[in-house]
C-alpha cells in the first residue's frame, strides 16, 4: 500500500516539477497575499505584528485550496481516475499518494513564503522556532488530509472549485482556530507555552481522528 502511494505521489510531484502550474500558482498567490498585507498594514507599527500569526495561516489555507482543487479534478478531467481504480492497488493508496503530494507542495509554499512574510514585516521571532515548525506540521497535516478527502468527494461535481471550500472550512475550523492560537503564543509570548501545547494536543487529536476516518471512507467516495 505504502509503495503504491509513494509511486503515485512521485508521479504527481514529477509532473508538477515539469509543468509548475499548481505549485507556481500557489507561490504566486502567497506572494500576492503578503504584498497586499504589507500595503494594508504598516510594517513599522508594532501593533501590526499581531496580524502575523493569522497571516501565516491565511497563506497556508488559501494556497492549499488552490492545490487541493486541482489534485483530483485533473485526474477526472484526463479520465485517469478510472485507470487508478482498476490498477492493482487499494483506493487508500490513491488517498495516501495524493495526500503525500499535496503535503509536500504546501510545505514548499511555507518554506518560500513564511520567511518572506517575516522579512517584509521585519518580524523578529521571540519564541521557539522548533515549536513553530511543529505547529506548521500539525496544522498542515490535518488541513491537507481532510482537504484531500473532500477534494476527492467534490471532484465528481461540476462545481468542484466552489464545493470544496464550502465543505472544507467548517470541518477544518477547529484546526485553524487551534493552530492560530498556538502560533500567536509561540511567536510572541512563550510564557504561555502550556496553553499553546494544549491547543497543539487538541489539534493533533483532531488530525488523527479525521485522518483515520478519511483513510477508511475514501474507497466509498472514489467508487461513487
Amino acid at each position: 500500500m505504502l509503495k503504491a502511494a509513494l509511486t503515485l505521489a512521485q508521479k504527481d510531484l514529477l509532473s508538477e516539477l515539469k509543468t509548475k502550474q499548481v505549485l507556481g500558482t500557489m507561490i504566486i498567490f502567497a506572494g500576492l497575499v503578503i504584498l497586499v498585507l504589507s500595503f494594508a498594514f504598516d510594517p513599522a507599527n508594532n501593533t501590526t505584528k499581531a496580524v502575523i500569526p493569522g497571516a501565516v495561516w491565511i497563506i497556508i489555507v488559501f494556497s492549499g485550496i488552490l492545490g487541493l482543487n486541482r489534485s483530483l479534478v485533473s485526474e477526472q478531467r484526463n479520465d485517469t481516475m478510472h485507470g487508478l481504480l482498476v490498477a492493482p492497488m487499494d483506493a487508500s493508496s490513491i488517498f495516501l499518494g495524493k495526500f503525500f503530494a499535496n503535503f509536500m507542495m504546501i510545505m514548499i509554499v511555507e518554506i518560500v513564503s513564511i520567511p518572506f512574510l517575516f522579512l517584509l514585516f521585519d518580524f523578529e521571532v521571540t519564541g521557539s522556532i522548533l515549536y513553530f515548525i511543529l505547529v506548521l506540521f500539525i496544522g498542515s497535516f490535518g488541513f491537507i488530509a481532510i482537504g484531500t478527502f473532500l477534494a476527492a468527494l467534490a471532484s465528481n461535481s461540476k462545481s468542484s472549485e466552489m464545493l470544496l471550500p464550502l465543505l472544507l472550512f467548517p470541518i477544518t475550523s477547529p484546526i485553524l482556530i487551534g493552530v492560530t492560537q498556538a502560533t500567536k503564543i509561540i511567536l510572541t509570548n512563550m510564557e504561555k507555552l502550556p496553553n499553546a501545547l494544549a491547543w497543539m494536543q487538541l489539534v493533533a487529536a483532531y488530525d488523527v481522528i479525521f485522518f483515520v476516518l478519511c483513510f477508511l471512507l475514501i474507497e466509498y467516495v472514489l467508487e461513487v
